[in-house]
C-alpha cells in the first residue's frame, strides 16, 4: 500500500483542524515554531488568512498564531486527522 503525500500546515483549508506530524528541519526558524507549541501529536486549526493571502492565522494551544505559507510549509500534519469545518 502506498503511503500518502505528507500534507503540509498551509494545505489545511480554513477552520479544518488536524495533528500536527511534524516540523521540518533544525534552523532557527524551526526551532522557533516548536518553541511556540508547534509540536507533534499537537492539535491545530485555521482560522482565516490576512486579505491578500498570506499570513494565515491558526489556533495552538489556546493561542492565535500568524504564520507565512513558507513557515507553515514546514509543518506537516497527519492527513487521517484532518477534521473538515463544520458549518
Amino acid at each position: 500500500m502506498d503511503k500518502p503525500l505528507p500534507l503540509t500546515l498551509d494545505a489545511l483549508p480554513r477552520d479544518a483542524s488536524a495533528r500536527i506530524a511534524e516540523v521540518q528541519g533544525n534552523d532557527a526558524v524551526s526551532r522557533r515554531l516548536r518553541e511556540m507549541g508547534l509540536l507533534a501529536g499537537q492539535s491545530v486549526r485555521r482560522s482565516g488568512t490576512a486579505p491578500l493571502g498570506d499570513p494565515a492565522i491558526y489556533f495552538v494551544r489556546g493561542f492565535r498564531l500568524a504564520l507565512r505559507r513558507a513557515e507553515a510549509r514546514r509543518v506537516l500534519i497527519d492527513q487521517s486527522s484532518v477534521e473538515p469545518a463544520v458549518d
